[in-house]
């Protein structure tokens, strides 16, 4: 039997990687895959494809008025049918997870609702690059390997994990609900339901997909299922990170308006709007997008953005909403304002913490003023970023992501001057004609590690450290639109805080394999020194030579490095910051610093 194992094929970028070992698996998502030819049948032919709802066979979610009319997990105990609707999940529903649209199940409360995976065969159509799950697991985290069938007669193997609804971490859920109903009543208990996403073949067309067998100690429950198609004809021209969830206002009836910076241009445009990390819906009026003149006035009348058709939208709790296209050209490296209505009351926002980039807000009861040129109505400014997750033009080559900590965020940096180093990365890109210009999206988070989650991923926080890179994975690199490289340079803080090389080195390797697995090239990036800041003792020195040392070495099977460390340390005492290059805190570079990362970086590392 011939097998060509999913990262030994040509990834997106057409260039072959070797083949990966078996059964590779990471943090809350499936990825092995592989490619079999036509007559590798298995011996046992599932039944012919069925819809997933003709499958349902299990009945997860109950009226609160009658908590025993399901049975979840075999013990009697079910979701709440009114924490779902709080929360914006309406049966029928079609939620945004990670580029895909998962249709909620149109069962009323007490009545069939998901399937427990056990081999079945479910139809499914489409070409994508992942098929997305939504998943819960009960009596534990529940999981096996299943197959994708093809049109064309191929197959490949995939392993699909669902954490447990009641105990499975929080920085990885798709939405949280605060009670559990059980046959004696309600109480107040956490409960979870997930998206997990695992890769398919490029370009073929889906015919089915088999679920997999679990064992008898966990069950594995499936309520949706949908090919995320890649977004072809769009390339990603900014992005940033949700970091956290944190309490605003409360504002009412204000309108936002969102100062960013363009790296590719193309003729016409949307944008994303993301509610991660909410327990609730949120409630958009109406959008629009405009070049920026100066402040928060526009260059012309800002061009009004719809959603499905329809001026504003109500984009659910941990879901994402993408506006229709809009013919507005957006110019390369150029500043927008994305102006956003929110109509209701506010208390609490998903944000990017360090903006590094003023914006502008309304006053309360101040009401639509997204189609306002003028900037008199915004007089109060922000220097976070609420809800805006990016910004996607029309064509181009398609995106690197730079996933990274504060030094990627631009941290002491010039404000307002948009030069941290993937700013300064996309100008040298514009400014040649050797490789494509890629877009730029610079996915970092202040105080981010690879290991551990600083937020823990639900509920408002004073804390935007966000949750660990790996645990982000899905939503800031591997969902990003057109995505063809990451280059990651995180792990300072992770040895800051006593996290040991072991340790970071086992989680660059499930970024890099998961990367690798979806067609992405891997451009991992050394950690640079920190000696004399205040959180970084000795130890922490030690632990980042033995991470840097395991990236150098060509262990990790990446498909370039860049010596970030080599390019800003002190060749007198290279444990520390050249002082030309320091900020001043002896952890994060000045101007001149990042200016330095952006031309240490090869250009054709980051298409191959």
């Amino acid at each position: 039997m011939l097998v060509h194992t999913f990262l030994g094929a040509r990834g997106g970028n057409g260039r072959h990687r070797p083949a990966a070992a078996a059964g590779l698996v990471a943090t809350g998502a499936a990825l092995a895959l592989a490619v079999t030819a036509a007559p590798a049948l298995a011996a046992q032919r599932p039944a012919e494809p069925l819809p997933l709802e003709r499958l349902f066979d299990n009945t997860a979610v109950s009226d609160d008025a009658r908590p025993g009319a399901a049975d979840f997990d075999g013990a009697g105990n079910s979701l709440s049918a009114q924490d779902l609707a709080a929360a914006g999940w309406t049966p029928g529903r079609a939620l945004g997870f990670d580029g895909a649209r998962l249709r909620l199940p149109r069962a009323a409360p007490g009545t069939p609702d998901n399937v427990r995976a056990d081999g079945q065969r479910v139809r499914l159509a489409g070409r994508g690059d992942a098929v997305s799950f939504l998943v819960a697991g009960t009596g534990g985290t529940a999981g096996g390997g299943g197959t994708v069938r093809y049109r064309d007669g191929s197959r490949g193997a995939y392993t699909l994990t669902a954490p447990d609804w009641r105990t499975g971490p929080l920085a990885t859920k798709a939405v949280a609900l605060p009670h559990l109903n059980s046959p004696a009543g309600q109480r107040a208990e956490k409960t979870r339901l997930f998206v997990v996403t695992v890769p398919v073949a490029r370009g073929r067309e889906i015919d089915s997909v088999v679920l997999p067998r679990t064992g008898a100690a966990a069950a594995l429950h499936v309520f949706a299922v949908a090919v995320r198609a890649e977004p072809r004809g769009w390339t990603g021209s900014w992005a940033a990170a949700s970091s956290g969830y944190t309490a605003v206002g409360p504002w009412r009836d204000r309108t936002l308006r969102l100062v960013v910076h363009t790296s590719a241009g193309g003729p016409r445009a949307r944008i994303r709007l993301a509610n991660t990390f909410a327990g609730r819906p949120l409630a958009i009026g109406h959008a629009s997008v405009a070049l920026q003149a100066s402040g928060a006035t526009a260059a012309g009348r800002p061009v009004p953005l719809r959603f499905g058709g329809r001026p504003g939208a109500t984009v659910p709790a941990g879901a994402e909403q993408f506006s229709d296209p809009v013919g507005f050209r957006v110019p390369a490296g150029a500043n927008l304002l994305v102006s956003v209505h929110l109509p209701g009351t506010v208390d609490a926002l998903p944000v990017h913490g360090l903006a590094l980039q003023r914006s502008y807000l309304s006053a309360d009861d101040s009401g639509d003023r997204t189609g306002e040129r003028a900037g008199g109505s915004y007089g109060q400014s922000l220097t976070t970023w609420p809800l805006l997750t990016g910004v996607d033009v029309g064509g181009g080559p398609g995106s690197v992501v730079a996933l990274g900590d504060s030094i990627t965020d631009g941290a002491n940096s010039t404000p307002d001057a948009n030069r941290r180093w993937p700013d300064l990365l996309w100008r040298r890109l514009a400014a040649q004609h050797a490789v494509p210009r890629l877009g730029v999206l610079n996915e970092a988070i202040s105080g981010n590690r690879v290991v551990t989650d600083r937020y823990p991923g639900d509920g408002v926080s004073t804390i935007t450290s966000g949750v660990s890179a790996q645990h982000r994975l899905d939503r800031d690199v591997l969902a990003q639109t057109s995505a063809r490289t990451v280059l990651v340079f995180e792990g300072v803080n992770d040895v800051r805080a006593g996290t040991s090389a072991d340790e970071v080195v086992t989680g660059l390797r499930a970024v890099t394999a998961r990367a690798h697995a979806r067609g992405l090239r891997v451009v991992m990036a050394t950690i640079a020194p920190c000696a004399g800041e205040r959180y970084c003792p000795p130890s922490a020195n030690t632990q980042r030579e033995k991470v840097n040392a395991f990236i150098r070495s060509g262990a990790g099977r990446f498909d370039a490095v860049l010596d970030f460390d080599a390019v800003l340390r002190d060749p007198a005492r290279p444990e520390r910051i050249l002082p030309a290059y320091d900020s001043g805190d002896h952890l994060h570079p000045n101007d001149a610093g990042m200016r330095a990362f952006a031309d240490a970086i090869e250009l054709r590392d980051l298409v191959g």
